[in-house]
Protein backbone atom coordinates (compact mmCIF):
# COMPACT_ATOMS: atom_id res chain seq x y z
CA UNK A 1 0.00 0.00 0.00
CA UNK A 2 1.13 3.91 -0.88
CA UNK A 3 1.46 5.81 2.34
CA UNK A 4 -0.11 8.70 0.49
CA UNK A 5 -3.43 6.73 0.14
CA UNK A 6 -4.09 5.98 3.03
CA UNK A 7 -1.44 6.10 6.13
CA UNK A 8 -4.17 5.38 9.18
CA UNK A 9 -4.25 1.88 7.35
CA UNK A 10 -0.59 1.07 7.40
CA UNK A 11 0.95 -1.19 10.57
CA UNK A 12 3.53 -1.50 12.14
CA UNK A 13 4.63 -3.20 15.86
CA UNK A 14 4.36 -0.60 18.49
CA UNK A 15 7.21 -0.61 20.91
CA UNK A 16 4.91 0.64 23.85
CA UNK A 17 1.73 -1.57 23.59
CA UNK A 18 3.48 -4.71 22.39
CA UNK A 19 1.18 -5.60 19.15
CA UNK A 20 0.65 -4.23 15.80
CA UNK A 21 -1.06 -0.43 15.70
CA UNK A 22 -2.67 1.51 12.74
CA UNK A 23 -0.50 4.94 11.87
CA UNK A 24 -4.51 6.17 12.46
CA UNK A 25 -4.02 5.05 16.17
CA UNK A 26 -1.18 6.74 16.79
CA UNK A 27 -1.81 9.70 14.87
CA UNK A 28 -5.20 10.17 17.21
CA UNK A 29 -5.35 8.04 20.47
CA UNK A 30 -2.71 8.42 22.43
CA UNK A 31 -1.10 10.09 25.38
CA UNK A 32 1.36 12.99 23.12
CA UNK A 33 -0.40 16.64 22.82
CA UNK A 34 -3.67 16.69 20.84
CA UNK A 35 -3.69 13.01 21.17
CA UNK A 36 -1.06 11.84 18.95
CA UNK A 37 1.71 9.86 20.53
CA UNK A 38 4.70 11.29 21.42
CA UNK A 39 6.84 8.75 19.53
CA UNK A 40 5.21 8.97 16.42
CA UNK A 41 7.66 10.66 14.13
CA UNK A 42 10.13 8.18 15.54
CA UNK A 43 8.47 4.88 14.76
CA UNK A 44 6.73 5.30 11.53
CA UNK A 45 9.82 7.23 9.58
CA UNK A 46 11.20 4.11 8.44
CA UNK A 47 7.44 3.30 6.75
CA UNK A 48 6.59 6.73 5.16
CA UNK A 49 7.81 10.01 5.05
CA UNK A 50 5.71 10.87 8.80
CA UNK A 51 7.74 14.10 8.94
CA UNK A 52 6.33 15.38 5.78
CA UNK A 53 2.59 13.94 6.28
CA UNK A 54 2.61 16.24 9.54
CA UNK A 55 4.50 19.35 8.53
CA UNK A 56 1.97 18.85 5.57
CA UNK A 57 -1.09 19.03 8.49
CA UNK A 58 0.00 20.86 11.67
CA UNK A 59 1.13 24.51 11.88
CA UNK A 60 4.57 25.25 12.35
CA UNK A 61 4.20 25.52 16.25
CA UNK A 62 2.43 22.57 16.14
CA UNK A 63 5.32 20.54 14.39
CA UNK A 64 7.83 22.05 16.47
CA UNK A 65 5.92 20.57 19.88
CA UNK A 66 5.61 17.80 17.72
CA UNK A 67 8.98 16.72 17.11
CA UNK A 68 10.33 18.05 20.73
CA UNK A 69 7.89 16.18 22.14
CA UNK A 70 9.56 13.32 24.96
CA UNK A 71 7.55 10.60 26.01
CA UNK A 72 6.48 9.74 29.69
CA UNK A 73 9.13 7.68 31.72
CA UNK A 74 7.67 4.30 31.84
CA UNK A 75 7.57 4.40 35.62
CA UNK A 76 5.35 7.69 35.55
CA UNK A 77 3.05 5.85 32.55
CA UNK A 78 2.61 2.65 35.14
CA UNK A 79 1.57 4.94 38.01
CA UNK A 80 -1.11 6.69 35.80
CA UNK A 81 -2.12 3.14 34.58
CA UNK A 82 -2.39 1.68 37.96
CA UNK A 83 -4.46 4.45 39.33
CA UNK A 84 -6.51 4.70 36.54
CA UNK A 85 -7.53 0.96 37.12
CA UNK A 86 -8.08 1.77 40.60
CA UNK A 87 -10.36 4.18 39.75
CA UNK A 88 -12.28 2.18 37.26
CA UNK A 89 -12.77 -0.95 40.01
CA UNK A 90 -13.73 2.01 42.43
CA UNK A 91 -16.24 3.22 40.55
CA UNK A 92 -17.61 -0.21 39.45
CA UNK A 93 -17.77 -1.24 43.11
CA UNK A 94 -19.40 1.90 43.48
CA UNK A 95 -22.44 0.92 40.68
CA UNK A 96 -22.61 -2.52 41.92
CA UNK A 97 -25.95 -3.00 43.59
CA UNK A 98 -25.65 -4.73 47.30
CA UNK A 99 -22.21 -3.65 48.01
Amino acid sequence: MNATDDPDALERRCPRLGHPVAFGYCRQHCDGEDGRCTKVLDCWWEIFDVASYFRDRLTAEAFQRLSAAQPKPKAASLVELIQQARDRVASDDKDSPGQ
